[in-house]
């Protein structure tokens, strides 16, 4: 979601392609990878009629493909449907953990923030931004374990 994150990775400004908030029927947003090189669990999507998943669209160029793959290694992509305000996008990219884990782990600090930057930076609603603050921190809450006072 982040645009300075996804700038990093694939050496260009993000601004120009970001079309603005989008929203996916039928996933849901969980944390079901560890990624090795951010050493913590990282964001999916993952299928679930009842549910929708807030996010950012971007239109980016063809020429970024080979390094945005690179940048997905673990997961696989997906042609979805996205609706960004009063319009649809059909033949929309996303990527999904390929090998998912059986349960969620949490996001370490620095990517709590990226997630959280990428999703206030780019207009999500401030009720799915409060829901997502939650998800993360109650995933990083069970993963620590309960506090020991002595």
């Amino acid at each position: 979601m982040c645009p300075v994150d996804l700038a990093r990775s694939l050496g260009q400004n993000m601004g120009p392609y970001m079309v603005g908030a989008a929203v996916l029927p039928g996933y849901r947003l969980g944390f079901y990878r560890i990624s090795t090189l951010r050493q913590c669990g990282v964001l999916d999507v993952i299928r679930d009629r009842t549910a929708q998943v807030q996010g950012v669209l971007y239109r980016l160029p063809l020429a970024v493909s080979p390094a945005l793959d690179r940048r997905e290694e673990g997961y696989h992509r997906e042609t979805v449907t996205v609706s960004c305000g009063e319009h649809h996008f059909a033949n929309t990219r996303t990527y999904t953990v390929s090998d998912k884990l059986s349960h969620e782990q949490a996001p370490n600090s620095w990517y709590f923030g990226v997630v959280m930057r990428g999703a206030l930076r780019s207009g999500l609603p401030q009720d799915y931004c409060q829901w997502l603050y939650g998800h993360m921190y109650q995933l990083q809450l069970r993963q620590s374990g309960p506090a020991i006072l002595r």
